[in-house]
């Protein structure tokens, strides 16, 4: 029996380099998608209905990719096929989705996008479980967190770069994309592509043989091993019958009254998650225990601390869906005071829309490096109840701040919020997981960064028109107090690890 070796800086810089092509496509898709369907002539109160089709593909994809990883091995090795494959997708979609011919192409592509990166992404949150011991995986997720900040910072400043630097024409005709925001996605692209293949070419991933003579060593794993699957299948039909159901009463009644279209996408979802169970129950009594039974299994029997963990990252997101969907929305009208898309003071505002996403970025990045100092000192959930709190008054403070300069501490704010969300609850759930199936459960918890996408999407679009009265500016305090109270219920989830484990 041994441990996992410690790995060197070098090490975990290669090991997650890949992070800055991913980011390089997040980034670029927050900053300016919004921005992409207001050209292609969406209108305000429709582009959280747009936005749903990222989430929709994550939901589906990330579990399963996550299962499949976890079971593969070949030349490439475990993970890095899904690498590879993500990456290639994601930057064919990258030089693609600027040069969309309409409003719904580009939707489709947005789906497309999303789903290529989630393909590459979801691989990279196991890959440090499996890579690492348990005491340096804080270290190991703040090194992601730091790419993820850096790149951010360059990927959201890159029109205002090409516009004020290189001189690219910032404002085009009616329903074209400006070139700036154009050639922001082509070297998007190819960075993407270029980041990927050095952590595939620079890391050696341990086989299934060596995970098992590592893992053999007392208290390292916790959580279930790979327990015998047993269904109590009337239970699974019974709970499948009822969502099918209840999500296609509520998808009719979503239609027929006209409501929202992202909640009638969201009944069915419901609906397709309950007919989902009740196919794993019947393939279950008919002898077969196959990928859909295992992951819906997972699923329903999770750790408690990943069950715990699921309530913060749910409301987290949600706050973060409303900034990514609205902060165009909310500045270019709340701070720049436009709303046409062909005029000087919008592009200015959207422009500083990139700044301030490179700004939150970059503190990320510079808060990383502190992280695992500050978790030593007052435990890694501490640290993220401090963080999501300082990140939910920085998004309340941008209705506080008429001058568009100030939104800089605001989004300062949410950079420590972001360090922090990025690195500890995955850390905390590498140590609550067993390593057989860290894939999966790791594609699982992204569920839960999916879901809240989905009910921003389906829930802010119609309170933009009936509550908010078509003011932006309230779905980010929206966000903000929902992320406060994130931080609240940060209190009663447990770390596994111990204290002395934490670097």
């Amino acid at each position: 029996m041994k441990r996992k070796p410690i790995l060197s800086f070098w090490q975990l810089w290669n090991m997650s380099f890949g992070y800055v092509g991913i980011q390089f496509g997040f980034a670029l898709q927050n900053a300016n998608v919004s921005r992409i369907f207001e050209t292609l002539g969406a209108k305000v109160d429709d582009i959280a209905v747009l936005w749903i089709a990222a989430p929709v593909s994550g939901l589906m994809i990330q579990p399963i990719i996550g299962y499949l990883s976890d079971k593969t091995w070949n030349r490439l090795g475990r993970r890095k096929p899904y690498f590879l494959l993500g990456a290639i997708l994601a930057s064919f979609s990258l030089l693609v989705m600027p040069n969309s011919p309409g409003l719904w192409f580009a939707a489709g592509m947005l789906w497309v996008m999303d789903a290529s990166i989630n393909v590459t992404m979801q691989p990279f949150r196991a890959f440090i479980g499996d890579m690492l011991p348990d005491e340096q995986r804080t270290t190991g997720f703040a090194v992601q967190t730091f790419f993820i900040g850096a790149s951010s910072v360059v990927a959201s400043l890159l029109p205002y770069i090409f516009a004020r630097w290189l001189h690219l024409a910032n404002t085009a005709a009616a329903g074209e994309i400006p070139p700036t925001v154009r050639w922001s996605f082509y070297l998007g692209g190819l960075v993407y592509l270029l980041a990927v293949l050095r952590t595939i070419l620079t890391v050696k991933e341990y086989s299934p043989s060596e995970q098992e003579e590592f893992n053999q060593v007392a208290g390292e794993v916790t959580g279930k091993e790979g327990p015998a699957i047993e269904l109590n299948i009337g239970r699974y039909l019974a709970e499948g019958s009822v969502l099918v159901v209840a999500g296609s009463v509520f998808a009719y009644f979503v239609h027929s009254l006209q409501w929202d279209k992202a909640l009638y996408i969201l009944g069915f979802g419901i609906a397709g998650y309950g007919a989902f169970q009740l196919l794993a129950a019947l393939r279950f009594s008919a002898g077969k225990i196959d990928g859909l039974v295992e992951i819906i299994y997972d699923l329903k029997n999770m750790p408690r601390t990943m069950t715990q963990l699921a309530l913060v990252t749910v409301l987290t997101w949600f706050a973060l869906f409303a900034m990514f969907i609205y902060a165009n929305s909310a500045v270019t009208t709340y701070h720049f005071g436009s709303t046409d898309t062909r005029s000087v003071a919008y592009n200015d505002g959207a422009n500083w829309v990139g700044v301030l996403m490179a700004v939150y970025n970059g503190v990320a990045a510079l808060v990383a490096p502190f992280l695992p100092y500050m978790a030593r000192k007052t435990g890694r959930v501490g640290t993220h109840v401090i963080c999501l709190i300082i990140g939910g008054l920085g998004l309340i403070s941008m209705y506080l701040f008429r001058d568009p300069k100030l939104l800089l501490v605001s989004m300062s704010a949410v950079g420590i919020a972001w360090a922090s969300l990025l690195t500890m609850p995955y850390a905390i759930l590498s140590s609550a997981v067993p390593h057989q199936k860290m894939g999966v459960y790791m594609g699982m918890f992204n569920l839960f960064v999916v879901i809240p996408q989905i009910l921003a999407s389906a829930s802010l679009g119609l309170l933009l028109r009936t509550v908010f009265h078509g003011h932006a500016i309230y779905a980010l305090v929206l966000g903000g107090v929902v992320m406060v109270l994130a931080g609240f219920a940060m209190l009663f989830v447990k770390d596994m690890a111990k204290a002395r484990e934490i670097s």
